[in-house]
């Protein structure tokens, strides 16, 4: 089934090339694509620009009123939403419709925001001047977000931006582009026309936007594609989410339910989850135990039953060439389909830390396992990659968790557990894993800029 991605004025492009969509699940074609070129890219940010004085001149009340309706529409079309999810990711039925609600809460969570927001300074900071500070909007916003959570990605970016006041274009990535496109119609009768747009395309409808009339690009993908936006971003703002790596610290006296939690977060959404779980790292004398109840909790986890494929084929091609580069002596692939794009669960054992399924984000359903004589080596072994995003520490000792994770480089931490994530608390990278916050009240700053008023009162009080 052709998903209804293509506005007219995509149509009328000859030029760009067209894109064939396919179904990951089968490998079938499912549709085409006609991707956004100049024209439309132009035309799409001058619209958003044009209303963007009248959506931020709204008052927070109105905001919350409009945003609460698109998260009263995305409810209501769950089972269509769920069915475009499936179409573009190949996520199991009752993955992708938790995630359609987790995007309705988002927006529901910054609805609320939108009146709330965070206390301006306010004060007699000079002799006979009162001074305080307005947050205000940046103004136009590009959104490029990435094809692992098609919706859920572009609700991180644009339910805060669109709380702060800002008007955003979407370019969702080539191969799903479908969930983006229906968030924009109902966004259109439930916020205003232009408020919140989509650009279907590929990476060159993705440059021609960040070389747009846009005041700040939010970015989530690869380091290599933030890199290259942030130099041609040139003195606007970014906001980049650039992937992770992330450590997961098992002590001997981890719980019994480490096992099956981290093979549940490694195999949610078949590993392709930015903080997923990727470099399990123990004591030696715990290294044996480890590798052996990670593998017998992962061959319980079947590709085709539990979760789904890898979602294209140069991901799949990455995912293949980096299993075949590494020097594990150890390689446990779990039962499950491993046909087309699907990919058993596995774990890789008895290898070098230089090895490349540890220094690169492998992003599939992976485990590495890795070993240190102390606690102090095991953690500068977790801290040893360039990505910063995520980590877990799995201990009894409440303490020892405690001190691990103001240790460990990374911008959210878990003890206990891995994954566990709400719209209440930020999530944000380090290092190579980018800049910038998502989720919480705090990304409301992501998408503003603090002016000071100062003014000289009358009677010089």
């Amino acid at each position: 089934m052709a998903p209804s991605t293509v506005s007219p004025a995509t149509e009328t492009i000859a030029a760009a090339p067209e894109l064939r969509l396919t179904d990951p699940r089968t490998g079938h074609p499912r549709g085409t694509l006609v991707p956004a070129r100049a024209e439309q890219v132009a035309a799409t940010v001058a619209r958003a620009r044009a209303v963007a004085p009248g959506w931020r001149a709204l008052t927070p009340r109105e905001r919350e009123r409009r945003l609460d309706a698109l998260a009263d529409l995305i409810e209501r079309h769950l089972t269509e939403y769920t069915v475009l999810e499936q179409a573009g990711t190949g996520k199991p039925e009752s993955e992708a419709a938790a995630e359609i609600r987790e995007v309705a809460d988002l927006f529901r969570f910054y609805a609320g925001a939108a009146r709330t927001g965070t206390a301006p300074a306010a004060g007699r900071y000079l002799p006979g001047h009162e001074s305080w500070v307005r947050w205000e909007p940046v103004g136009v916003v590009a959104a490029v977000v990435p094809w692992n959570y098609p919706l859920l990605m572009a609700a991180w970016r644009c339910a805060p931006a669109l709380a702060a006041g800002n008007t955003v274009v979407v370019k969702p990535a080539e191969t799903t582009p479908d969930s983006a496109a229906l968030l924009a119609t109902h966004a259109a009768e439930a916020l205003g026309d232009g408020v919140l747009t989509t650009l279907p395309g590929d990476r060159e409808t993705g440059r021609l936007l960040v070389a747009a009339d846009v005041d700040l690009i939010a970015f989530t993908g690869s380091a290599t594609a933030g890199a290259d936006i942030a130099a041609r971003a040139g003195h606007r703002r970014v906001s980049l989410e650039l992937g992770g790596n992330s450590p997961v610290l098992v002590l001997p006296d981890a719980p019994e339910h480490t096992w099956s939690a981290l093979a549940d977060a490694c195999t949610y959404n078949a590993g392709q989850s930015c903080a997923a779980p990727a470099r399990v790292i123990t004591l030696t004398e715990h290294y044996e135990r480890t590798v052996t109840a990670l593998a017998a909790a992962l061959g319980a986890r079947e590709a085709g039953r539990d979760f789904g494929p890898l979602n294209n084929p140069d991901q799949a091609a990455r995912y293949d060439r980096l299993l075949a580069a590494s020097a594990a002596k150890r390689s446990l692939a779990a039962p499950g389909r491993g046909d087309g794009l699907w990919r058993p669960a596995r774990l890789l054992a008895d290898l070098p830390d230089d090895d490349p399924a540890v220094v690169e984000e492998v992003f599939g359903p992976l485990l590495t396992v890795q070993h240190a004589p102390t606690v102090e080596a095991a953690l500068a072994l977790a801290n040893a990659v360039p990505q910063a995003l995520a980590a877990s520490v799995w201990t009894a000792d409440l303490s020892t968790a405690l001190d691990l994770t103001a240790r460990l480089d990374a911008g959210e931490t878990w003890i206990n557990c891995h994954l566990a994530q709400t719209a209440e608390l930020p999530h944000s990278g380090r290092g190579a894993s980018g800049q910038g916050t998502d989720l919480s009240t705090l990304a409301l700053h992501e998408y503003q800029r603090p002016k000071t008023v100062t003014a000289r009162l009358r009677d010089g009080v």
